[in-house]
């Protein structure tokens, strides 16, 4: 089936894509897209499956070189960006997947991320009341970016001084995961990776000579217990994913979640009257507008979907945005439902890549929303906001709300 629907590149079709997706999901389970040579898979059963079957994977270079899998290798001028991104937990698979998640999660337990709940409540509440004290702003940059960076910064032990470095480099090299990037794009993400990586070299050194309570320093010593078996790339690239991770897909929840809210505005009342659906509520602006729209696997062995053999050396581009609005899975799917209970979205992903930091995100968005519910009960919206040109990691330029 073709993918005629799908334009990822068009404002109108990245502001609102889900008519599209409808139509992907009428149209069949699998679909070529020729201008990204990829499958878009748009239903919940299969995207859900696929996830966690290990015939795909985020790599293909554990088992077979560029060459062998039928792949050009990168330009040798992207090679920052793609040393950074490659020893991450995302883009690995077994066994050193295996080998850095275990070590990554001793440094970063329930109890670790339970302990941030009061921090991270503070830290909501400063940023909600200083809105309210100006009467307003934008959302995205005086709530939404704030919260999320200061949280992860602080987990990593990254000096307050330095603290405003941190999303620019992150802005940079998330841009290369969007569809088909531009070489400007890729330079950009280029010259982001190495100043992060040299910086974060620099603290790694200072934290193996004073450890502090912090996650690098909680990483130096899970590497040095089990016998240097976590390298420095391997811990940079942990500390550059963490926080890619930790906030992009916050940051977009928070924003998306309220223009969403603003423009539903019966239900907006009933969270405001009751506060007790927070919960349900922030599951559900996951699923309805969601934060990461497409997420890719390489085929390491052929499948077969829907009568269709995608073969090895192929790529998939699985929708989740296109998922958590199935039907098949989810009862008015494209009816906003705070209160909805049975909500299996996939906004976090599934299998063994499964967002570590899911937790912590819920504790976030879960203090935004509450404090903003509280202490700025008459907040409007000011005019349309505009959608930035990122498909894949898709979200608000900015947020002009009023009190």
């Amino acid at each position: 089936m073709d993918a005629a629907p799908f334009a990822p590149w068009s404002p109108a079709f990245v502001a609102d894509p889900y008519p599209a997706y409808a139509q992907l999901r009428a149209r069949g389970r699998v679909h070529w897209f020729e201008p990204t040579r990829q499958w878009l898979v748009p239903h919940h059963a299969d995207v859900s499956a696929l996830l966690r079957d290990r015939r795909l994977g985020r790599t293909y270079l554990h088992r077979f070189t560029h060459e062998e899998f039928g792949r050009t290798p990168p330009p040798a001028a992207h090679e920052p960006f793609h040393t950074l991104n490659d020893h991450g937990l995302l883009d690995l698979e077994a066994p050193d997947h295996t080998r850095i998640r275990r070590l990554v999660t001793k440094a970063f337990t329930p109890r670790t991320v339970q302990a941030l709940e009061p921090a991270v409540r503070r830290l909501a509440a400063g940023l909600v009341a200083e809105l309210v004290k100006e009467g307003g702003g934008d959302l995205l940059a005086d709530v939404a970016e704030p919260l999320p960076v200061a949280v992860i910064a602080e987990m990593l032990g990254i000096p307050e001084a330095d603290r405003g470095l941190l999303r620019p480099w992150s802005a940079e090299i998330c841009g290369m995961y969007e569809l088909n990037p531009p070489e400007e794009t890729a330079a950009r993400a280029v010259r982001a990776s190495l100043e992060f990586s040299a910086y974060l070299r620099e603290l790694i050194a200072q934290r193996r000579k004073e450890p502090g309570n912090d996650l690098i320093s909680a990483l130096i010593a899970a590497h040095e217990e089990d016998g240097g078996r976590l390298s420095e790339q391997e811990m940079v690239s942990t500390c550059v994913l963490l926080l890619n991770a930790g906030h992009e897909a916050t940051v977009n929840t928070t924003a998306n979640g309220w223009w969403t809210l603003f423009r539903h505005p019966a239900r907006l009342a009933a969270l405001r009257a009751d506060p007790g659906l927070l919960s349900t509520a922030v599951e559900e602006l996951m699923r309805y507008d969601t934060p990461l729209q497409l997420f890719e696997r390489w085929v390491l062995d052929d499948i077969e979907l829907d009568g269709t053999v995608i073969p090895r050396g192929s790529e998939v581009a699985l929708l989740f945005g296109s998922a958590n609005r199935d039907p098949a899975r989810f009862e008015r799917p494209d009816e906003l439902d705070l209160a909805r209970a049975d909500n299996p979205h996939i906004s976090f992903g599934a299998g063994i890549h499964y967002c570590l930091g899911a937790p912590l995100a819920r504790i976030e968005l879960a203090a935004s929303f509450g404090e903003l519910l509280r202490q700025a009960p008459t907040m409007r919206v000011v005019g349309e906001p505009e959608w930035g040109a990122g498909f894949v990691i898709r979200g608000l330029r900015g947020l002009r709300v009023e009190l």
